[in-house]
């Protein structure tokens, strides 16, 4: 069993500790030529291969974020405790070593400026995530329900790309303004784009999709 970190963020976490988020999307990066493909695996399912012309056999590659059994801790956005009143009898007498944002803003303590969840140590994640399935699908051939899971809660905050873009398709649609797809759907495209770049939902690329479960009792994770 390996352990890798994952980047989420603040949206995603929220969905993690209450439970309606079960999958992940990350785009396929590999250098694409003649001899390496999307193939069809024994089992039928598609997977990203390659010809090993030295070893006169066929690669498989393996999915860079781990196999089914492996760990994912996961990493957002935190603060590191900094320095509090002890004679504050609004502060309580146990404190947490860190702060997490997605929990919103602490009511008391002096926190460090919120830090990225891309230098999150290992030792203040507090949730894990076992991977229980792994597949290859081309991002558009999901349905719209798996896709906006990946959004968290994401459509209910007008101050993300998503939330902006739902808001601005729903009002076109109940105006009877043709808006293609669906509002959710314009929501999930505007944040695709801008995590994985403009024209990449268009584009309709491979994508890998992590299926896990939230092992319990592990710090703040659900039981």
């Amino acid at each position: 069993m390996k352990e890798r970190g994952m980047i989420f963020n603040e949206y995603q976490v929220r969905a993690l500790l209450d439970g309606s988020m079960t999958q992940v999307r990350r785009p396929i990066k590999w250098r694409q030529t003649r001899a390496t493909e999307i193939a069809e695996r024994d089992d039928g399912s598609m997977w990203p291969w390659s010809e090993d012309a030295e070893h006169v056999c066929d690669y498989w590659h393996p999915c860079p974020f781990g196999a089914v059994g492996d760990v994912i801790y996961v990493r957002e956005s935190f603060s590191r405790l900094d320095s509090f009143n002890f004679f504050d009898p609004a502060v309580p007498h146990e404190v947490p070593d860190f702060w997490y944002w997605a929990d919103g803003d602490p009511e008391w303590e002096d926190w460090t400026r919120p830090q990225s969840g891309a230098v999150m140590p290992r030792a203040a994640s507090r949730i894990t995530l076992e991977i229980t399935g792994i597949r290859v699908e081309k991002l558009q051939t999901a349905n719209e329900s798996d896709l906006l899971n990946d959004l968290g809660d994401m459509l209910e905050h007008c101050e993300t790309v998503a939330g902006r873009a739902f808001n601005h398709a729903e009002h076109y649609a109940i105006a009877g303004v043709p808006v293609g797809l669906c509002p959710e759907m314009h929501g999930f495209k505007a944040w695709w784009d801008k995590t994985n770049g403009a024209g990449s939902f268009d584009s309709n690329p491979w994508v890998w999709v992590i299926e896990f479960k939230v092992v319990p009792n592990v710090q703040d994770n659900p039981a």
